[in-house]
């Protein structure tokens, strides 16, 4: 069974290969330096509500900044499995 991750950055390598209008996501990366503003707003956002927010908003943060973390990758013609492996390596 693929998980969340895998079938959303697929989702995005496909919006990066067929842009379709009206596409959020075809709008990040063709927007140049717009997906890494949009990764540092979210961080932040990430930080406040981790200050003192609610969970639930904690949650809603983190899942906006993981996908547009997956975004900036697929941007930059990076993939999840590269991600994972540096994950593992640290593991050691």
């Amino acid at each position: 069974m693929e998980d969340i991750f895998d079938e959303l950055f697929g989702v995005i390598q496909e919006r990066k290969a067929n842009p379709s209008p009206g596409s959020y996501t075809a709008k990040l990366l063709a927007g140049g330096d717009e997906i890494l503003k949009k990764v540092g707003e979210e961080a932040i956002e990430v930080v406040l509500a981790g200050k003192g927010q609610s969970d639930t908003r904690l949650i809603e943060e983190s899942a906006d900044l993981l996908y547009h973390l997956l975004v900036l990758l697929a941007s930059r013609d990076l993939t999840l499995d590269e991600v994972r492996a540096e994950l593992a390596s640290r593991r050691k």
